[in-house]
């Protein structure tokens, strides 16, 4: 349920942003400082990241921003949802009297 309002909120059509292209998708540093444009325009197009290199190893990825803010908020919605599961377990509940009421207080209903 939760999905498919997050998927519907950011208009996307799968849970995930699009998989690595392991041929295409990770470069040296080298190449992404010589072309930091052409990456940028790569990455916007392609909602896949790409994951830059320096000496052999992975050392950063480049992530269209749409994406990152998407990530963002997934994460910040399984924290909420923890915290609230945390709570039911923990017994700090409310009756749907006591949420009307409460919210009749705040908003002078």
């Amino acid at each position: 349920m939760y999905l498919k309002e997050y998927n519907k909120r950011y208009k996307l059509k799968g849970d995930f942003m699009q998989k690595i292209n392991y041929q295409s998708d990770i470069k040296p540093l080298t190449e992404f400082r010589a072309n930091a444009k052409d990456f940028v325009d790569q990455v916007r197009e392609s909602k896949r990241p790409i994951i830059l290199t320096q000496h052999g190893k992975s050392s950063a990825i480049l992530i269209d921003v749409a994406e990152y803010q998407a990530m963002v908020d997934k994460i910040e919605l399984f924290q909420e949802l923890q915290i609230a599961e945390q709570q039911i377990v923990d017994g700090k509940t409310l009756t749907a009297e006591q949420v009307e009421r409460r919210l009749s207080q705040r908003y002078n209903l």
